[in-house]
């Protein structure tokens, strides 16, 4: 573990928002004006295949343990063999953000069009289902409008997706998989950056970045309940570093646990509101988040938004709070993790400035380094099949 606070100010919320004074005058919202990133030429895409072109030119079924990724800066999902690299990609729909894969094989993919239908085992789209909300014209970038965190049903019969409309709070679609249709809404924060369900699948939470909010929604009833979740308040509005961004339900308790600039994670209890707080070690601006099979929290670490925070990295944090930070080549956004727990997934997407074409390979343990994978163009959301 890599030492991160010899030099640290003591007034970390002062120093950031001296950085948000002036990164308000660029932008209005969110974590930075959207911008072209650095692309890396070695992560050439193959073809995109869709439905209509002939199954036996696809290549043989997808085998457990590949990685999808969502293509957010162009209109695909990647495949990637974890070992070799990409070798598949489908077209669902412009700047798809995250994604959810169900026990049948299925992924549900928010783009700013719908949510895509992609058959991982075949290799192909077989519907996109358009969102019930109007969101404006289709665009791409941080802020289009659309579909963005996205989540299934302990029972896979229904998904929740959050869809940002731009300039205005989001809303909360829900989608019935059987008959592929939404069925309902429920309005939730701005721009819900993610998506998660209760272990009981009773309660959606759509976490608002910029409403500094988690909004609880019943899942029979669709009704709603806003809860703030501010460490360290909300001052600044829409132009402050300082919002939740992507949260993991606690197995056991059920509690979500929100990470916050490596310093400190906010545990929120949905049943009465109540946030606390613990302590946390990487020092850097943070954002994906996964947990491993034994409860262990992976949060992305997507490097400094002020003049006295780390580097990219990502943190290890097992479920007695004890953190290990392993240092990362570049900026990342959101992580996943091998069914065994051994191994993090880390893609490089991100949602700012610095975005790479592909992903880092974690070993958890850490016996050996982290190792870079080209993959995909602008690789956000990722699940493991």
């Amino acid at each position: 573990m890599r030492a991160r606070h010899a030099g640290k100010s003591r007034h970390p919320v002062r120093a950031r928002h001296a950085t948000v004074a002036l990164a308000a005058v660029a932008v209005l919202a969110g974590c930075a004006a959207d911008r072209t990133g650095a692309a890396d030429p070695a992560a050439a895409s193959p073809p995109a295949t869709t439905a209509a072109q002939s199954p036996t030119a696809k290549p043989p079924a997808t085998e457990d343990g590949t990685l999808l990724v969502a293509d957010f800066g162009g209109d695909t999902v990647t495949f990637v063999d974890p070992k070799r690299g990409a070798f598949d990609r489908v077209e669902v729909g412009t700047a798809p953000y995250g994604l959810a894969v169900g026990a049948d094989g299925r992924a549900w993919v928010a783009t700013a069009e719908g949510v895509a239908v992609v058959d991982t085992k075949t290799r192909t789209r077989t519907a996109r289902i358009p969102y019930r909300t109007a969101t404006g014209p289709v665009t791409t970038g941080e802020y289009r409008g659309g579909g963005m965190g996205i989540a299934l049903a302990p029972d896979g019969r229904h998904v929740y997706v959050g869809v940002n409309v731009p300039g205005a709070n989001g809303v909360l679609e829900v989608i019935d998989t059987g008959t592929r249709e939404v069925t309902g809404t429920a309005p939730v924060g701005r721009r819900p950056f993610d998506v998660d369900v209760s272990r009981d699948g009773g309660e959606a939470y759509a976490t608002g970045h910029d409403s500094f909010d988690v909004t609880a929604v019943r899942t029979d009833t669709l009704r709603t309940r806003r809860m703030e979740v501010a460490p360290y308040g909300t001052e600044g509005g829409l132009g402050s570093w300082l919002k939740p961004h992507y949260a993991a339900v606690r197995p056991g308790d059920g509690k979500l646990l929100l990470p916050f600039e490596g310093e400190r994670l906010a545990v929120l209890d949905p049943r009465t509101g109540k946030v606390a707080v613990e302590r946390m070690t990487a020092n850097t601006h943070q954002h994906g988040t996964a947990l491993t099979p034994d409860g262990t929290l992976l949060v992305v670490g997507t490097g400094p938004i002020a003049s006295d925070d780390e580097d990219a990295s990502l943190t290890v944090r097992a479920p007695d709070g004890t953190e290990r930070v392993v240092p990362l080549d570049g900026p990342h956004e959101d992580v996943a993790v091998s069914a065994d727990g051994r191994t993090a997934y880390v893609t490089g997407g991100f949602t700012r400035d610095g975005y790479w074409n592909g992903l880092t390979v974690v070993d958890l343990a850490g016996d050996t380094a982290p190792v870079r994978l080209a993959a995909g163009n602008r690789p956000l959301g990722i699940a493991v099949l």
